[in-house]
């Protein structure tokens, strides 16, 4: 079975049983003069998330990998939008407000769909989710039981956010998670570092950590034909 250089230890997968999830790499979260931004973040982070991400979104396509994209917003009534989280951070633009790319955490918005360079095809379902993580109140998990995944590689932003709620989700639920570090991004380095480090600690005790260069070679060894054992 292919296996990825990890910590804690190599990652075994089969590209049969194995999706590629991206999460939430949205322009309201992730482009200069999206929400992020307004907020005072630094997207330029996220950004450096981008062009791995597309290379192993790329690569993956051609291998014939099963891939799911997810999205973090709301009905436009706000009815699935909890009233703690509409208040929280009392902010003078938030969830459901004009905000730069339209209303801000809307479905169908311009700042709410995904970026360019990460645009899904046909065929590759997207999942739209209320909250943080992307099992939670989806369809998630029965999309990737029926198509019988057992492993996920993990893509997205925020590391400490979104991917870790998912990762945590996915854990619970018996999948295996290889995150690649530099294909998830915070706006915060302190948080990118430290949530890496819970994720693979105590023997991987949500998942594995990995980069997209050393997963990129493993998929490219499990598609290269293997040597025959016949004349040997």
């Amino acid at each position: 079975m292919p296996s990825v250089a990890a910590e804690p230890y190599e990652f075994e997968f089969d590209p049969r049983t194995t999706a590629l999830l991206v999460i939430d790499m949205q322009r309201d979260f992730v482009d200069p003069g999206g929400f992020g931004e307004a907020l005072g973040n630094d997207v330029s982070l996220l950004r450096k998330a981008v062009p791995p991400t597309k290379r192993v979104l790329d690569a993956c396509r051609a291998a014939g990998l099963f891939i799911v994209h997810t999205r973090e917003g709301h009905r436009p009534d706000l009815s699935d939008c909890p009233p703690a989280k509409l208040a929280r951070g009392r902010l003078s633009c938030g969830i459901g407000d004009n905000g730069p790319m339209g209303r801000i955490l809307v479905r169908g918005e311009y700042g709410h769909d995904f970026v360019d360079e990460l645009q899904p095809r046909p065929g590759e379902p997207v999942v739209d989710k209320p909250g943080k993580g992307s099992f939670y109140a989806t369809d998630l998990d029965t999309i990737l039981k029926n198509r019988g995944i057992k492993q996920l590689v993990v893509c997205g932003v925020t590391t400490e956010v979104c991917v870790h709620t998912t990762v945590r989700e996915a854990n619970d639920r018996g999948y295996d998670c290889l995150v690649l570090e530099d294909c998830v991004a915070s706006y915060f380095p302190e948080f990118q570092e430290v949530g890496l480090k819970m994720i693979k600690a105590q023997g991987g005790i949500f998942g594995w950590v990995s980069d997209s260069s050393r997963f990129l070679a493993a998929l490219q060894d499990a598609a290269s034909p293997q040597p025959s054992a016949i004349g040997r």
